[in-house]
């Protein structure tokens, strides 16, 4: 994955331009006042006060196409930044907003945070294809906690390998629903800089980076 795609994060330049047209421009006024200033009339000579506005005006322009500068400048350093970020993700386990992991040699888990006051919760399984397979009712407390599954359905069979999906539907003491956040961990194999920002690879799958939670390591 070549890292001078790191360049499609941006499409900068727009300020340059801006100031080359500003230029040409001033260049062009400069031509005519000096023209007019020539030929002026000695007995009515002009309003020195509507050239001076003029002036003033393309300082002000000037001085905002330098400020774009300043601001792009700013942009391709924060870009640059966020994917020297990215690379160093590639080989580390990182926690990541998700409700999707792998049921491998019969074992899945998933990092769970329940809000105050949650006192019980069902954990919902479903197949890739949206079937439910496990469902299970425990108590639970608020705060992080782990939902691991045997990879065994609802009817004592073993399901084979593949990717799962978890639910929770938890619950405070008087049966008000409690915000839950489901976390996985994965292994990042890449980063993908072929788009806006830079997505971490797990396998064939993006991450954005928003969704990180945690970086557990090697």
């Amino acid at each position: 994955m070549a890292l001078d795609a790191i360049s499609n994060v941006t499409s900068l330049g727009r300020a340059t331009a801006d100031r080359g047209m500003i230029a040409e421009d001033f260049d062009t006024f400069l031509q005519l006042l000096t023209t007019q200033l020539q030929n002026q009339n000695p007995l009515d000579p002009l309003d020195t006060n509507q050239f001076t506005q003029q002036l003033v005006q393309f300082s002000e322009v000037e001085q905002s196409i330098k400020a774009n500068e300043n601001l792009e400048s700013l942009l391709e350093i924060s870009a640059a930044n966020i994917a020297t970020a990215a690379t160093s993700f590639i080989g580390k386990k990182v926690m990541i907003q998700s409700t999707t992991t792998d049921l491998t040699d019969g074992k899945a888990k998933w990092d769970f945070i329940a809000g105050s006051g949650a006192t019980t919760a069902t954990f919902t399984v479903r197949n890739e294809d949206g079937d439910v397979v496990w469902t299970e009712d425990k108590s639970i407390d608020p705060g992080r906690d782990t939902f691991k599954w045997n990879g065994f359905d609802k009817d004592g069979n073993q399901l084979e390998d593949g990717r799962y999906s978890l639910t929770i539907d938890a619950k405070d003491t008087d049966g008000e629903s409690v915000a839950t956040a489901v976390e996985v961990s994965v292994m990042i194999d890449g980063v993908d800089f072929s788009g806006v920002e830079p997505v971490l690879l797990v396998g064939d799958e993006g991450v954005p980076l928003s969704h990180v939670t945690a970086v557990l390591g090697a």
